[in-house]
């Protein structure tokens, strides 16, 4: 979740009704819900966002979210321990690290036109803002654009990569192309 993102005015980040949107609801239903969108459980998505929301200038209040969980998560029905807390966060940027290695493999293999990819983007991109609106915070326009174009830069970068290592030697004749040739070819 981007670390920007702010509760509306009339709602605290830390208070238990972060995911009020969701009260009443199964956790096993929020989990296949999250199941068909992103790579995390429910679990790993509700203590990342509230480990987001503790962090202090000397780190998580661990303790406090896992001995507060079933307040603050309306869709968590016990405490967890503080090991528990550490490990379900753990296991939440693990995976958004694996999902990001596994998109831009996919990018840099040219598995998927542009067109694909920007589908792909698009998709997350929508997936990730209602996240966040279901989570009571907000995306301000700035911290969007800004990630819009880092998301720009990196798939620029991504093209310049690919082509790079599909064209570093010509097509036709095998000879080696200099960096001046590489870049004339549409970038």
């Amino acid at each position: 979740m981007p670390e920007d993102t702010q509760s509306s005015p009339e709602h605290s980040a830390a208070a238990p009704d972060r995911f009020d949107r969701l009260e009443g609801a199964d956790y096993d239903r929020v989990n296949e819900f999250l199941r068909d969108r992103v790579a995390f459980t429910a679990r790993e998505w509700a203590i990342a966002r509230l480990c987001s929301d503790f962090r202090t200038g000397t780190g998580v209040e661990m303790t406090k979210i896992g001995d507060n969980l079933p307040e603050l998560v309306p869709f968590m029905d016990e405490p967890y321990t503080r090991q528990a807390v550490y490990q379900s966060r753990r296991s939440f940027e693990d995976k958004v690290r694996t999902a990001g290695a596994t998109f831009l493999y996919g990018a840099y293999a040219d598995f998927f036109t542009a067109d694909e990819l920007d589908d792909i983007v698009y998709e997350a991109t929508e997936v990730a803002r209602f996240l966040i609106e279901v989570e009571r915070a907000s995306l301000s326009a700035t911290a969007e654009r800004d990630a819009e174009e880092r998301i720009r830069e990196a798939m620029e970068a991504v093209h310049r990569a690919s082509r790079d290592l599909r064209y570093d030697h010509c097509p036709n004749c095998g000879a080696k192309l200099d960096a001046e040739a590489i870049d004339s070819d549409g970038a």
